[in-house]
């Protein structure tokens, strides 16, 4: 198993505000990027950066490529990864998404992971004209004519059913041969298995648990020797989860100092993506921040609980401690739970050998969210780098070994990290 960093650069305004302080943007963005720096240091392996627009206080990483660059000049091994680039067109022109791909790759000396989705927020889908029922047909016309643009000279062009694009040459070309190893988010079971169908790694931001994981896993490899058809010219069978971090000396540290961050990530991906909620956000106005601390205990993990328990069909609702039935709602429940990787270094080895028992590729930690200190942040980092993450690389030679044999067979060419 190998482990990154996740990154929504999530700034919460302050309580009696309505803006944030003049330099907070700006010292956020160098805050995580000292993070990565000691990342890199301690041997994380991955770093994932999501591209979304217009989310306030929830993610202020409109331009990843951007800052995967800055951090590029900031660090020697560590892989930058798109966590995910926003395919459909209107978001993001094709030809422009693989020059920017293959720019990074470049100057990062091949350390790029591509991943793609195609964004569910009213916010973002309304602000650039994405109609939602067109969005995932988007995202493949847009990825597979992507991947086309960085591994043919010239690139023959398309007249496809969401953009055209005459002949062209499409440069610079990436370093990795024959592109960067692809990914796609998948917050549903059954984007996971689309993903190996496509031949494509899945960044699982649903918080699987490992026996959800054992099942995905077995699926999964299933699928990529007997029905893969890659979208690309090498396929990148993986499978990435997204956990919470908050390593501390005590649990009760970890909590103290952690909890509220996860509460508030569950908090605003609701607010932003119920769609019972999303038309009362007053651009430049609204204080989501303010109405997470004085939402009652039972809403920590969403707002406007009653709409968001009827969008998510419960039976008993979370006060109970049972969890939603629906994928997306339940993965919005859990992130706002403690979980199991908020607590001492034992406490989370015992989780992620969990994880590793069910054959996962790839640990992807929430480390900075919420109203986090930096310095909390950069200690949990730092005690996660020395204290559990050493004992994973030391068996991952083993995990390899199984890769291996799943993949026997396979006549595709392999492009993957892990």
């Amino acid at each position: 198993m190998k482990f990154g960093l996740f990154y929504e650069h999530q700034l919460p305004k302050p309580r009696d505000k309505e803006q944030w302080d003049p330099d907070a943007e700006h010292q956020l963005l160098k805050n995580a990027l000292d993070q990565i720096e000691l990342a890199d240091s301690l041997g994380f392996d991955y770093v994932f950066e999501v591209e979304h627009h217009f989310l306030e206080e929830y993610s202020h990483s409109s331009a990843p490529e951007i800052f995967l660059a800055a951090a590029s000049q900031r660090t020697k091994n560590i892989r930058l990864g798109h966590g995910i680039v926003l395919m459909p067109p209107r978001y993001n022109q094709p030809a422009r998404v693989a020059e920017r791909i293959s720019t990074l790759d470049l100057v990062s000396d091949g350390r790029v992971e591509f991943g793609t989705g195609e964004s569910s927020s009213e916010q973002e889908l309304g602000g650039f004209g994405v109609d939602r029922e067109d969005k995932k047909q988007m995202w493949e016309e847009a990825t597979r004519e992507c991947v086309k643009m960085m591994t043919t000279t010239p690139y023959e062009g398309v007249e496809g059913a969401y953009f055209g694009m005459p002949q062209r040459n499409v440069v610079p070309k990436p370093l990795q041969k024959p592109h960067p190893p692809l990914w796609v988010a998948s917050s549903r079971r059954e984007t996971t298995m689309v993903g190996a169908r496509l031949g494509m790694g899945s960044l699982g931001f649903a918080f699987e648990t490992p026996d959800e994981m054992q099942e995905r896993t077995d699926q999964y490899f299933s699928l990529i020797r007997e029905e893969c058809y890659p979208i690309g010219a090498a396929i990148n069978p993986a499978l990435g989860v997204v956990n919470v971090l908050s390593c501390f000396d005590t649990d009760e540290e970890a909590i103290d100092k952690g909890l509220e961050g996860a509460q508030f990530f569950a908090y605003s991906l609701a607010y932003y993506y119920n769609p019972f909620t999303a038309g009362q956000h007053k651009p430049g106005r609204s204080n989501v921040y303010k109405q997470f601390i004085e939402a009652p205990p039972e809403q920590r993990w969403g707002p406007f609980g009653e709409a968001f328990r009827s969008f998510g069909g419960f039976d008993g609702g979370s006060p109970t401690g049972e969890e939603p039935k629906d994928e997306v709602t339940r993965a919005l429940w859990r992130a706002a739970q403690r979980g199991g990787c908020i607590g001492t270094p034992d406490f989370i080895k015992d989780t992620l050998r969990k994880y590793e028992d069910a054959h996962l590729d790839l640990m992807i930690f929430v480390a900075q969210c919420g109203a986090r200190k930096h310095e909390d942040v950069m200690d949990s980092i730092y005690r996660t780098g020395k204290q559990v993450i050493p004992e994973f690389k030391e068996r991952h030679h083993k995990h390899q070994e199984w890769r291996a044999r799943q993949l026997e067979g396979v006549e595709y060419p392999v492009n993957s990290s892990i």
